[in-house]
Formats: C-alpha cells, structure tokens, sequence
C-alpha cells in the first residue's frame, strides 16, 4: 500500500491531514491524486459516499493553488448547501497549514451580500451550488477567467434535482483548457451527455462497479402490511437501542408526520426537510452530528450529499420509485471501511423493486422478520446490563453518598436489586408490547390467492369486519367512502382530535357509508370521546365501540334511505300544486301548447293567455 508521501502530496498538507487521522490513502485516493498531479487527461471518477472522494480531489487541488493570485482558481459544484459547506469545512480542515489560502462556500440560503464581497477581496476556491453559481455569475461578481480545475461531485445527484441545464449553462462561462473531474455514484446517459460535451479525453475511474452498492452494507426487508409501517420503524429502532440512522421518507409531510410521531412516542429524532429554513437545517444537522439525535427522518432531496461518519443504519420507510436513489440512500451508512444496514419496511406492492434494486446494485435483500417483543425486551436488558458493566465508577465521589443508600437498600437482596434496576428500563416495553400482535405478512398472503379461497373466505370476512385483532378494540365511524373519507382522512382526523400521547391504529376497512377501524384496547374510549361531534366537510361524525353482531351495514342503508326520503319530500314541498298535478296525470292541452310557445320565445300574458297577449299588444 502507498504513502501519501509516495502519491506526491506536499508535507504541509500530510501535517495537515495527519492530525485529522489520515494514516494510508484509501483507493480512490491512490488513483485520484497522482492523476490530478501529473496527467493532462480528465477524470470520470465513480465510486460510492463515503470512499473518500473529498480528500482524493481535495488534497491534489490545494496543491495547485497559486496563493499569490486572489482569484478564483478551482471551482467546485455540489448539489446541497450540506454538500458544499461539508467540502469547503473539509478542505479547510486539509489547508491549515497553507498561509493566505482562503476557501468560499456560495449556497442559496444565506446573504448574496457577505458572498460578494468575499468575491470581491479574492478567494482561491469556490464550491457552489448551481443556482447560487449562476446568480452570482449573471451578476458579474464571479471572475471565471483563472479558472483551471472544475470538479462536479455527486454530479448524478444533481441531475436527479434537475439541475442538468445549469450545469451546461455554468461551464459555457469556464475557460476551455481547464482540468475537469467528475465524481459520481452512478453513471446515467446525461452524465455520459456532460463528458462527451465539455470534458477532454477523459479516463474513467472505478472503485467497485459500476452502478454498484457500498460493498459493507447488510440489505434487509421487513414486509408488513402499508397501515403497520410505523409500528414496524418502532420496533426495528427498540431491537437496535443503539441506533444512529436516517429514515428516508418520500415526502415533505411524511417526513414531518413521522418525526412528530417518534418525538411524542418519546425517541430522539427531529426531521430534515425543504419545509425548513436554512437556520433549522444547520441546527438539526449540528445536533445530528453531534449525536444529539438518534434518528433523523429526512426526504430524498435534504439528505443529499450527508456525510456523517458511523451511522449505523439507513431505513427506508418506503422504498424509492427511482433504484438510483436507493444506492444514494444506503451509501450512508458502511463509510471509510465500517459496516451499515440499509432497511426496508415495504408492503406487498413494493416486493417487485426489491428485485430490480438487487439486479441493479447486484446485491441479494435477507427477508427478516419483524422484532417480536420477547426479542425486542430481550435485547434491551442485554444493552442495559452491557450499560451497567461499563459505567465508569469514580470511587472518591460516590463513596461519599454509598453508605446512606445501602442503608436504605439493605433489605434488597442482590437478585431483588438487580430486578428493579432491569424493570426501570423495561416496564415501558412490557406495558407497550402486552398485547402487541405479528406484524409480517405471510409469504402466502399475496393478490395472488385462488378465487375459490378468496369466495371462501368473503363470508367470513364480512364476519370478522366487526371484530378487532388481538389487543386492539374495533372502532365504528360513521363516514365511508362514499363521504369521499379515507384512511389518510381517519389517521389525520385522529392525530388532530386526540390530545395526549400518539395513538396506534391498526387494520382500517373502509365501507361505502361507514367505516371500521382499530385500536389499541386502552387508548379506544379516548378516540370515541374525541372523535363525537367532530365535522368532516359538513357531516357531524358519530363514533362507538363497534358491536360484532350488529349490522351497521343494514342499518347505514336504513340511514341514506330516511335520508333520501327526507330529501324527496322536501322538495316535493317546493313544488307547486300544477307541478305536483303534472307529475302524477301528465300535462293539460294548454300546458303542452304553452311549452311550444316558450320554444319559440313567445311570452304570454299573466294569464298564460297568448292570442289576448298578442291583441293587448297591438
């Protein structure tokens, strides 16, 4: 294996480097820069997050600089202002030891008037984001002309967020004989598009394969039912107490529906997401970093380009319509040499991705099954005993306090102590998972099933409707489809009326005039209380413990018909008295020969009389 001495690197950035931990190049590295050094040629570079990438063109290119002229001599293009804050900190981090040498992060978000007049008393680098880029271009306040290195990082990333056009647009303001490198996960035809158009000879670089996933990540999936998704991400994060990870969600209000969830459930989490500020995102990412939080829900587009070190695990709460993302996503975790497990929690819809993701990153998923709360408490004891083996005691200080508590405690036996210390951790866990219920769905519960058995079984379904699973209390509203309510309806409606702690909703079966729901046994009279007399676009809703022998079908058709009748009766009583006549015999010689003259636009007079009209008239 290589030095970075061996790779040409000068001494005062291997001082630099050597302080961050930097021992031997990783291999991108030891491709990247002796090509960067002393080759012509441009890069396309591809290898996963976390390989190193930033130091492989970091450290090369702060060796190109010229201190002495203050302008900008290496542009760098990232798609997120994490991206680009997380690269200029970096190479700031590798240029401590370099006088004078002076970095630029230009991002959307922040003052256009602090960056300008950064510009104007000179910067050797630029790392940018595109939109930002080519504001301050288009202003005049970037000089483009003493640019000789250009370099696209997570460049797929950014034509995923659309940013394709200004990406040609910004390099038409680049001098032709500059050196161009650019990193990327993937390899997608606009990509092949950007080198064929603006790069010289370039030589392709791989680490792994192409299109590849991160070789140290463990892929697993869980699949459940798409109501027990939640429940499911509970259960994965109390089987790994432990957990550092981001929970992927596919939107905006997901991902701010499921971090509220996780808060009022009680776990360390906070969300990432468009919806915030730039301050917000800087402050969640802060205590992120610093593990503050646990887990972070985050959307596609917030966590492009994170780079944080040791996550243990990147969950999928839905898997992506496009494979490339999920190659993005589990990049997170399984960093710089250290394992990661990438989770999916899918429903019976989403099994065919799995196998176009495995095809794709040509990596097989293991099937798990869900934790089941035997093993959830189990491993919880076992963190909390590991907890208790490793406690640093300081025995000047606690000696202090030692004697009145064993005085306290004496009657404990050490089997007794060591009961309530394990229960202080685990009633909660026992309280929650008493009844809990599987959650998998079982390989045989597919769309697939034969007619005969689904016939079979539709009378017992209609039996079953009625009753709640194991646990749970089923519940009855009186708002169905018809009412244009659906489950997204019911779950905000409740999450709104319900004050307190989040409630669990189990199966949902949405009827046309009613619906039935479930539970959990000790949070259902709260949801009734709740949910009486609460409006759904003008249909008062009326909530009950639903009673398995009654027929709420029969007895909601009984309902509408009332209604119907009501309806009818009302606007027979608008109707008047020849209305009524005409519908009952038919119309009168004289009433069908008043609707030929209406036809002709004829008005008669008062009396419908149209010769005396006519004759009046004259």
């Amino acid at each position: 294996m290589k030095t970075f001495q061996e790779l040409g690197v000068r001494e005062d950035i291997i001082k630099a480097i050597t302080e961050l931990g930097f021992i031997n190049p990783m291999p991108i590295q030891e491709k990247v820069i002796p090509h960067l050094l002393n080759e012509i040629n441009d890069i396309i570079a591809l290898a996963q997050t976390g390989t190193g990438k930033t130091a492989a063109f970091g450290l090369p290119l702060l060796q190109r600089i010229d201190v002495e002229t203050e302008k900008p001599q290496a542009l760098i293009i990232a798609p997120t202002r994490e991206l680009c804050l997380q690269i200029a900190g970096d190479l700031a981090d590798y240029s401590k030891y370099i006088d004078d040498l002076r970095v630029l992060p230009v991002y959307g978000g922040s003052s256009i008037e602090s960056q300008i007049k950064m510009l104007r008393r000179g910067v050797h680098i630029v790392v940018a984001t595109p939109g930002r880029l080519l504001d301050l271009i288009k202003r005049n306040t970037v000089n483009m002309e003493m640019v000789r290195t250009v370099i696209l990082d997570e460049a797929d990333e950014m034509l995923n967020m659309g940013f394709v056009d200004d990406i040609n647009e910004i390099l038409t303001y680049v001098p032709d004989d500059r050196k161009m490198l650019l990193f990327s996960a993937t390899m997608p035809t606009e990509i092949e598009a950007i080198a064929k158009n603006y790069m010289h000879d370039p030589e392709e670089i791989v680490v792994g394969s192409r299109n590849e996933g991160a070789e140290n990540v463990r892929h697993i999936y869980y699949m459940v039912h798409a109501r027990d998704k939640y429940l499911a991400l509970k259960r994965v994060a109390d089987y790994c107490p432990s957990i550092y990870g981001i929970i992927f969600c596919r939107t905006r209000r997901e991902t701010q529906e499921v971090a509220d969830w996780l808060i009022s459930d009680g776990y360390n989490a906070d969300s990432l997401h468009g919806d915030l500020s730039q301050a917000q995102r800087d402050l969640v990412m802060k205590k992120f970093r610093e593990h503050n939080i646990q887990l972070l829900v985050a959307t596609d587009v917030a966590a492009r380009g994170l780079d944080v070190d040791n996550l243990t695990h990147v969950i999928n709460y839905g898997l992506p319509d496009d494979i490339a993302t999920y190659t993005h996503r589990s990049g997170r975790t399984g960093r710089a040499g250290k394992t990661g497990v990438s989770v999916s929690i899918v429903h019976l819809r989403e099994k065919g991705k799995i196998k176009d993701i495995e095809k794709r990153i040509g990596k097989s998923f293991e099937r798990k099954e869900v934790p089941s709360p035997k093993d959830i408490i189990t491993k919880q004891l076992f963190n909390l005993a590991d907890r208790l083996e490793k406690v640093s005691v300081d025995e000047d200080q606690i000696n202090e306090y030692l004697p009145g508590i064993v005085k306290k405690l004496e009657w404990l036996s050490t089997e007794d102590l060591l009961k309530r210390v394990l229960s202080l951790e685990a009633n909660r866990l026992l309280e929650y998972y008493k009844d809990a219920r599987v959650l998998d769905v079982p390989e045989s519960d597919k769309k697939g099933k034969k007619k005969n058995e689904r016939n079979s079984s539709r009378s017992n379904d209609d039996k079953d409707r009625r009753v709640g699973e194991e646990g749970f209390e089923r519940l009855y509203v009186n708002c169905g489809k018809a009412d244009g309510f659906f489950a997204p309806n019911l779950i905000e409606l409740i999450n709104k009326s319900v004050h307190g702690q989040r409630v669990d909703i189990g199966r949902i079966d949405l009827l046309s005039g009613y619906s039935l729901f479930d539970i959990r046994k000790g949070d259902a009279h709260r949801v009734v209380s709740a949910l009486k007399g609460e409006d759904f676009f003008g249909k008062r809703l009326y909530c009950e413990i639903a009673v398995p022998d009654k027929n709420y079908e029969s007895e909601n058709k009984g309902k509408a018909l009332k209604r119907r009748k009501r309806d009818t009766d009302d606007d027979n009583a608008k109707k008047s008295r020849r209305e009524r006549r005409e519908e009952r015999f038919g119309k009168s010689k004289d009433s069908r020969k008043r609707d030929r003259k209406d036809k002709k636009g004829e008005k008669p007079d008062f009396h419908g009389n149209y010769d005396k009209f006519k004759k009046k008239k004259r």
